[in-house]
């Protein structure tokens, strides 16, 4: 596994936009966290497409996209890449990534989360560079900030640390605000789910993303992920997901696809976060069935409600790291090595 070098003191911060763009009220958001990043001493440099809102799901046409995506990755002239936002349509900018020069690039981080995993994911499992799952530029123009936008900003800097669950989570995706350096509005708290119940530990290599983008790159020409759990296989897989427009009932057949495809052999154990059909229960199923009547079969520990996903706050994973993951006395640790 390939790991790009931290963003150094006074270095340059690249912003693309495969998925939304900072337009509208985002925009104010993006000018905050900019703002933020001079005041640390870092430069920043915008990607053509960063404030536009003219392309389904995405900030511009996918063959746009797919050139800032691969330049922006390859400029020397940035550090890291945080993308704008997430989005629903970002899979069509694939056909425009050009990943033979992105894998002959010096290895860059890449930090964006939801539909960023269709960037994220492939980075890893096609390139063999880690990246990291975790918030989108505008997050950081709150003020101030939550300790998982502290947590993403020490990975980006070098301060790989053990990360622990927050006090509580926000109960929507979005709090209607004017004020674009709006905190989240934390009201819920923090409940761990284990599968088995209490304590449990489990440790290997970190791969996942946002459930959504995962099950629709299965089986295109983008999904080597068979090849890469047997690169690694020694090590095993922990595999950490979320979903966001899946239902209960989607969920359930996505990890269903997923399973049928090979995707989770030789894993170790699943941290699945809080999906924002958060509370559904359909005839039965809920976000705990769905997810034990498909996984639970492995025999492994499966941690739930993690702090991962749409429902705020996230922690920041590196995919492709090896980590070790406890749970215990309601309090989750995940632990990242770069090795």
């Amino acid at each position: 596994m390939r790991y790009p070098h931290f963003l150094p003191p006074g270095g340059t911060i690249g912003f693309v936009a495969p998925a939304f763009g900072c337009a509208g009220p985002f925009g104010a958001s993006f000018d905050c966290a900019l703002r933020r990043f001079y005041e640390l001493g870092y430069r920043t440099k915008e990607g053509p497409n960063c404030r536009k809102d003219e392309g389904l799901g995405i900030s511009a046409t996918p063959a746009a996209c797919g050139a800032e995506l691969t330049a922006g990755y390859c400029d020397l002239g940035t550090d890291v890449l945080i993308s704008c936002g997430g989005g629903e349509l970002m899979c069509r900018d694939l056909d425009y990534v050009d990943f033979a020069r992105i894998r002959a690039a010096e290895p860059k981080w890449f930090m964006g989360l939801s539909d960023n995993t269709n960037f994220s994911f492939l980075l890893t499992t096609l390139c063999d560079v880690a990246s990291i799952y975790g918030p989108c530029a505008g997050s950081f123009g709150m003020k101030p900030w939550h300790p998982a936008i502290q947590d993403a900003y020490d990975i980006l800097t070098g301060t790989v640390k053990p990360l622990t669950s927050y006090d509580g989570y926000q109960k929507t995706m979005f709090i209607e605000s004017d004020d674009p350096q709006a905190p989240y509005v934390i009201t819920e708290p923090f409940r761990l789910t284990t599968v088995p119940a209490g304590p449990v530990s489990m440790s290997g290599r970190l791969i996942g993303g946002c459930l959504d983008v995962l099950v629709n790159l299965r089986g295109t020409e983008f999904d080597r992920v068979p090849a890469f759990l047997e690169q690694y296989r020694a090590d095993g897989f922990l595999w950490f997901l979320e979903a966001c427009d899946l239902n209960v009932w989607s969920i359930c057949r996505a990890l269903w696809q997923l399973e049928h495809s090979g995707w989770f052999r030789y894993v170790k154990g699943f941290l699945i976060g809080r999906p924002l059909c958060n509370g559904q229960v359909d005839n039965g199923l809920d976000q705990y069935r769905a997810v034990t009547e498909i996984l639970g079969k492995y025999g492994v520990p499966i941690i739930m409600d993690a702090d991962l996903g749409h429902l705020p706050p996230s922690m920041p994973l590196i995919c492709g790291s090896m980590a070790e993951i406890t749970a215990e006395n309601n309090r989750l640790t995940v632990t990242m090595a770069l090795r």
